[in-house]
């Protein structure tokens, strides 16, 4: 998956996370999924992994890093930087805009490249 699906991925996680929020506040029947959205999140983002069955404890170790090490990164990445768009705008004072419209506005930015470069 690259990083911008990646990214993409992350805040429609957070902004499913608010719906949810927002529902059980409201006394709705919640539809959350029986796995829960952060178990979405890792199936969907996270590579197989095939390790050879003789490999050694360390062999395993490098191959589990080589794999898992640049999407979780790229994980980290997104939600730090959905945390740090929330922030501004809240230590901004901004009571414009909800926390769900500052993800939609993070995700046309990301849509249009934005954040296509870095880490």
């Amino acid at each position: 998956m690259e990083r911008a699906e990646i990214l993409k991925r992350v805040i429609g996680i957070l902004t499913e996370a608010q719906d949810i929020r927002l529902a059980a506040e409201a006394g709705q029947e919640i539809e959350a999924p029986a796995d829960g959205v952060a178990t979405l999140l890792l199936n969907e983002m996270l590579p197989s992994i095939r390790v050879p069955a003789d490999a050694s404890a360390q062999q395993v170790a490098a191959h589990v890093s080589k794999a898992l090490g640049p999407a979780l990164h790229t994980m980290v990445s997104g939600f730090s930087l959905a945390f740090t768009s929330l922030a501004i705008a809240h230590d901004g004072g901004r009571t414009d805009v909800s926390s769900i419209e500052v993800l939609q506005e993070l995700a046309l930015e990301v849509e249009a490249g934005m954040y296509d470069e870095g880490p």
